[in-house]
């Protein structure tokens, strides 16, 4: 003790204490958010305190979290691991106690453990389990007693948290088993310790015995007990009980012929098995291959393994194992081994000169490496006969339909091949190669490109053999196999691009360069091109391991930074940005033409062949001789083919070609304009527009000749007539969108070919679609008014007053059911508000035009075209398909934003006229008359924001949206302000410009723009549409509106009362305005009763004025009424003005009593139960020494009856009310039926 400095020992404690500390404050800080949730938990557990079920669910709450990332928990398993199996540990020895308290608690910290093994993985998790000589027993006894019968049911085990329990005690004894130690040695059960050691001893009976039977569970306590008994039987000392495991084995697998054979009975011996032959002595596991591949080599190709992937799988796994158990350990020197390198040295210009390939001249079969030494050819090998027959499994298992299990075998190929010799592994390779040819099926491409990728990994694949492999690899690049309407072959795509990182990993640049650069325009194709997000991001990181891995490759940084994981995950991002960044570089241009013109212009998905031909448009500005030499000549011919697909998409891309080398300035010969030009009546000729596909070619040629007129191609007149047709023919068609492509080429294929026509011909064809807007056929009807939407002005100019009103007409609904169509209004207000654009210029530059011409054509536009749109906002149709007179409404709203701006316009050039004008005296009555001249007037703008407000508290929230941004856009535009708009900076205030505010959102819409209540002149056309929403069927609409209205009118300012009184006369208003418009009073109705319920905090609504005022409207619109809703809100409504203690509460009493008798049993249920409540709440209703009589005959009555009972019952009702006889025939006579 003398030579012991004590002053050392604190120093030790401090730094002993600090790197706890930092410990503590690495977990803290590192990746798990919630450690300071567990570490409390684990800290009560340490301290022996049992936690709840509620702590263990949050627990597996926090865990589940990790699924996916199960690394990031590695820090923290010792942490969370050690405390919880300790406690197990202590509970364990309590056990005899208090039996069942004690397991029930076991259970609970099992369950921790079972979530961090289902996350973490079993290896994880059982590094840290205590491993103690003296819990082998203890481990043992626990598990006996949490043993259950399997006759009970599984998943009262899982709730009970058995199942977790067993799981990990299993797992413990897989580590527990494995102590230095005999056995004999541990098991106190053996009273004779010279016990025979022929025999097993019982503790190693017990474990085998429990093991066994979970190898039939269904989950991971399976996958348990096989690594407890690999780790048994691996022990030198018991080859007696490996003996009876291996012919208890081989019982189960020759039983797969049996009828009640079970699955996972013998999926969990299979597992056991390749647990087994992975770890122990081989010379054991050697002498019991035959008899083990006997019984595998059966069951392989069993039907009862053709039904379990999982099986499947294992087997090739098990199969594997046997394999290398076969073949020796050695190491091949033959191998491939690269020079491992930085990042920074491959990217430095020099890199490329460290890299020198050198040959032996005298020896071709030897290679060498720098850095690594020269290996020549081994001598031959005796290889067994059992290896082929398990090369044979494992090359069939490659052609297997499941992932998984191709996956397993080409692991299985790559682990065995490194065992054997040079040759052997070339004939490997070969019969590899074989999964690519044709007639074989995508998985067996898909197993191939794997067994590739670990042959290239594991140094098999030797450069030489690289020209072989790297073709086969760029076809499974591009494989895509058409089925029916869809493809397969994603798989196989993604498995190559992973071939493809492998070479990287594997190979040094010397050897990469040539096959690189071959490589590296087929993975940027597919890394842009590719339909799936995976295969795209797939390729992507295959060429960046490449360039990080094989020097400096041109412009591969640059590549990488733009194709990222994130650039890629949108394909119309590829498509048109990344695609066109990396065209740029040399060696890829023609790569990415070839890819999209031979693959996706034909691909079956029509959105993808739509984008393809896009992306081909894009990249002509790089060569455009190229595409007007070369892409045009291949693709014209392709739009006659007899496949749809490819026809389609060789229509669009030469359309979108064409297009494009016009804006680069490309001239087109005159034999390329005349092919150009000659497709349309050739695919006309040839009837494709028949059959199926004939809806997909008619957008398409319109396309094409809306891009032909863009680009001047030289047309002869046939070819414009035909185009015409072409045109003409597809606005008839009933698709929409082939509709809208045909309007959009016909406006430009009258103005590039036909604008110098004569006069008569201009007629005709404004004549022509004048009259297709009362043809008896619907689609006519829908594409005329597009086409007289896009007509040039010329043709309008003289017979425009026909048009609007003609167009006009076509607006509203029509009396005729056969002429009411929801589409064809809206096509005519766009095409009518389209006229008023194209003439508001044309006519005031026009020099014929005379000041009363303008004068008369604007307010025509004011006049008859936006009232027009005005009564299309009161389109509410509703068909089989919903409110589709909400897509008329649309249609108005944009329209009237588009006539508003029209009119500030055209206002604002006249005023500058005027003033030009009034300093010449002979323009002076010219300057005078346009002074006079107003369009936009306060009269408008009141109609036009009330409306627009009315709409934006409507119900649909795609209505709510388009009229919100369209009023911000009204009130806050900078290019032209619109004038007269009363109160305008309150509700600039109001209605901010923030472009983030989501009007389709009720809580947000409701709440703005029920503020312009408090306006008289916006109010009424805001609360008629606002009523719809407060007493609609929706809920959360119905509970935003009442809400914000409720908010607007309890506002703590001295204008409350007037606020209520300026909202009572709007809401008669609109009672009065829609009377018998079941749309609006039945919602108004509603909102009604709900104020009236609010009476305590609204005063004005008790008010003798509005109440009257509602009886009278309760009057007009209850008698004959059959809708029920209306009538239970009525009686509502008179059920609460009966409570009020006022006269007119008799009145509405008398009423309420008359529907005790109404024909409805429901009815009458409903007023009974108001009448109650009234009496009830306005004891002045009735006599005090009547109260009770009345209360009983209520009560007794059953309303629901025959309807005379509940009549006779209801005249005792009136007389006992004191009711007079006259008022009682009256509203006997007025009850409705």
């Amino acid at each position: 003790m003398a030579g012991i400095d004590v002053s050392d020992l604190p120093v030790a404690d401090t730094e002993e204490d600090e790197e706890f500390e930092t410990k503590e404050k690495f977990l803290q800080n590192c990746f798990v958010q919630e450690w300071g949730i567990i570490k409390s938990m684990i800290d009560e557990i340490s301290r022996g305190n049992s936690i709840d079920h509620s702590s263990v669910e949050r627990y597996r709450s926090i865990m589940a979290k990790y699924q996916e990332q199960g690394q990031l928990l590695e820090p923290y398993l010792e942490n969370i691991i050690c405390p919880v199996m300790a406690g197990v540990r202590k509970k364990a020895l309590e056990l005899r106690e208090a039996a069942d308290q004690t397991l029930e608690t076991i259970k609970d910290l099992c369950i921790l453990v079972y979530t961090l093994v289902i996350v973490c993985g079993c290896k994880a998790v059982s590094r840290f389990f205590p491993h103690d000589v003296s819990d082998l027993e203890l481990a043992v006894s626990l598990l006996d007693k949490c043993h259950i019968s399997p006759s009970l049911s599984s998943l009262a085990h899982e709730t009970a948290g058995m199942m977790e329990t067993k799981c990990v005690l299993v797992l413990w004894l897989s580590v527990l088993v494995l102590i230095p130690f005999d056995i004999l040695l541990v098991d106190t059960s053996l009273t004779n310790r010279c016990h025979e050691k022929e025999e097993v001893p019982p503790l190693v009976q017990r474990i085998l015995k429990i093991s066994r039977e979970y190898l039939c569970s269904a989950g991971t306590l399976r996958r348990a007990a096989g690594l407890s008994i690999s780790s048994l039987l691996a022990r030198p000392d018991m080859e007696k009980a490996f003996g009876s495991f291996i012919q208890w084995s081989q019982d189960v697998l020759s039983s797969y012929k049996d009828d009640g054979v079970d699955v996972f009975l013998l999926l969990g011996v299979v597992e056991a098995l390749a647990a087994i032959f992975k770890v122990g002595d081989r010379k054991t596991r050697l002498d019991v291959v035959p008899v083990i591949w006997s019984g595998i080599s059966e069951l392989i190709n069993s039907t009862i393994a053709a039904q379990s992937a999982l099986l499947r799988k294992s087997l090739l796994k098990l199969t594997q194992r046997i394999g290398m158990i076969c073949l020796p350990p050695r190491s091949s020197n033959w191998r491939y081994v690269g020079q491992n390198s930085l990042l920074g040295e491959n990217l430095s210009s020099n890199a490329s000169e460290s890299y020198n390939l050198s040959r032996r001249p005298s020896d071709q079969d030897s290679y060498s490496v720098p850095g690594c030494h020269y290996y020549t050819e081994e001598d031959d090998m005796d290889v067994p006969e059992i290896i082929g027959e398990m090369m044979d499994e494992l090359l069939n298992g490659l052609r297997d339909t499941d992932t998984v299990v191709r996956w397993c075998a080409a692991k299985g190929i790559g682990r065995i091949t490194a065992r054997l010799t040079r040759s052997h592994a070339e004939t490997v390779l070969s019969s590899v190669l074989e999964l690519f040819s044709v007639g074989q099926g995508d998985g067996s491409w898909h197993g191939g490109c794997l067994a590739l990728a670990e042959l290239a990994r594991r140094g098999l694949l030797l450069p030489v053999k690289l020209p072989m492999v790297v073709p086969v690899i760029q076809k499974a690049l591009h494989y895509d196999i058409r089925k029916g309407p869809h493809s397969i072959g994603s798989h196989v795509r993604d498995a190559a691009a992973y071939v493809c990182w492998a070479f990287g990993r594997a190979y040094s640049h010397a050897d990469m360069k040539g096959v690189l650069e071959s490589l590296a325009p087929h993975l940027l194709a597919v890394a842009c091109y590719d339909r799936e997000v995976n295969c795209r991001r797939a390729a992507a990181a295959a060429f960046q391991e490449n360039v990080g891995r094989q020097g400096n490759f041109p412009h591969g940084i640059d590549i990488i930074n733009k194709a990222d994981y994130y650039s890629l995950s949108s394909m119309v991002n590829s498509y048109m940005q990344v695609a066109l960044y990396i065209a740029q570089y040399e060696g890829y241009l023609y790569m990415f033409v070839e890819e999209l013109r031979s693959s996706k212009v034909c691909h079956w998905d029509k959105g993808l062949r739509q984008l393809a031909s896009k992306a081909l448009a894009a990249l002509v500005k790089y060569e455009p001789s190229y595409f007007g030499e070369f892409v045009l000549e291949k693709l014209i011919p392709c739009t006659l083919s007899a496949d749809l697909c490819l026809r389609h998409g060789a229509t669009l891309a030469v359309a979108e070609i064409v297009l494009a080398l016009h804006q680069c300035g490309f001239v087109f010969s005159i034999d390329r304009q005349k092919t150009v030009s000659s497709i349309v009546p050739a695919i006309e000729k040839a009837r494709l527009y028949r059959g199926k596909g004939g809806e997909i070619m008619r957008s398409a040629i319109s396309r094409l000749i809306e891009c032909t007129s863009l680009s001047s191609i030289c047309l002869c007149d046939k070819t414009k007539s035909c185009l015409l047709d072409n045109v003409n023919e597809n606005l008839k068609h009933p698709n929409a969108l082939i509709q809208d492509s045909a309007a959009k080429a016909l406006k430009v294929l009258l103005r590039a070919y036909f604008a110098n026509v004569d006069s008569s011909f201009s007629s005709y064809l404004l004549q022509k679609y004048i009259v297709l807007l009362d043809d008896p056929n619907v689609a006519a009807r829908r594409g005329s008014p597009l086409a007289l939407g896009v007509l040039p002005p010329e043709f309008l100019v003289k017979t425009w007053r026909v048009v609007l009103e003609k167009l006009c007409f076509s607006c509203l609904i029509q009396d005729n059911n056969t002429l009411q169509d929801a589409e064809a209004r809206v096509n005519a207000i766009n095409g009518v508000v389209s006229v008023c654009e194209a003439l508001s210029g044309t006519i005031c530059e026009s020099s014929s035009c005379v000041l009363d011409d303008i004068t008369c054509f604007f307010l025509t536009i004011k006049e008859e075209v936006v009232q027009t749109l005005f009564k299309a906002l009161d389109d509410y149709t509703v068909d089989n398909r919903g409110d589709v007179g909400s897509w008329v409404r649309e249609a108005a709203m944009d329209g009237l934003e588009r006539c508003t701006y029209i009119f500030c316009e055209k206002q604002r050039l006249i005023k500058k006229a005027a003033v030009h004008c009034s300093s010449n005296t002979e323009d002076h009555d010219f300057a005078v008359e346009a002074n006079k001249f107003v369009l936009f007037d306060e009269d408008l703008a009141i109609k036009l924001v009330g409306s627009l407000a009315k709409q934006a508290v409507e119900k649909i929230d795609k209505v709510r949206s388009i009229a919100g941004a369209i009023l911000q856009r009204i009130l806050h535009n900078r290019r032209t302000f619109v004038q007269c708009i009363p109160h305008r900076d309150a509700l600039e205030q109001i209605i901010p410009n923030d472009s983030k505010i989501n009007w389709g959102a009720p809580n947000i819409s409701y709440q703005v723009i029920v503020q312009l209540l408090q306006f008289s002149c916006y109010s009424k056309a805001v609360l008629s549409g606002l009523v719809t929403c407060t007493g609609g069927l929706t809920d959360s609409l119905q509970k935003a509106s009442i809400e914000a209205l409720l908010k607007y009118l309890q506002i703590s300012t001295g204008t409350q009362n007037d606020r209520e009184k300026m909202l009572i006369l709007d809401l008669l208003w609109v009672l009065q305005q829609y009377k018998k418009d079941d749309r609006v009073i039945i919602p108004a109705l509603k909102t009604v009763e709900v104020l009236l319920s609010k009476m305590d905090m609204l005063i004005e609504i008790r008010s003798q004025n509005f109440v009257g005022a509602i009886l009278d409207v309760l009057a007009v619109e209850m008698v004959g009424s059959k809708d029920f809703a209306k009538l239970r809100t009525g009686i509502s409504i008179l059920g609460y003005v009966a409570s009020i203690e006022d006269p007119i509460s008799m009145k509405a009493f008398s009423k309420l009593l008359s529907f005790l008798g109404h024909h409805y049993p429901k009815i009458r249920s409903t007023a009974a139960d108001q009448v109650y409540l009234v009496l009830l709440q306005n004891d002045s209703v009735v006599a005090e020494d009547k109260l009770e009589m009345i209360l009983e005959v209520v009560q007794e009555t059953c309303w629901e009856g025959p309807v005379e009972e509940a009549r006779r019952q209801r005249l005792k009702l009136r007389e006992l009310a004191g009711l007079e006889v006259a008022c009682q025939a009256k509203t006997a006579s007025s009850t409705p039926k």
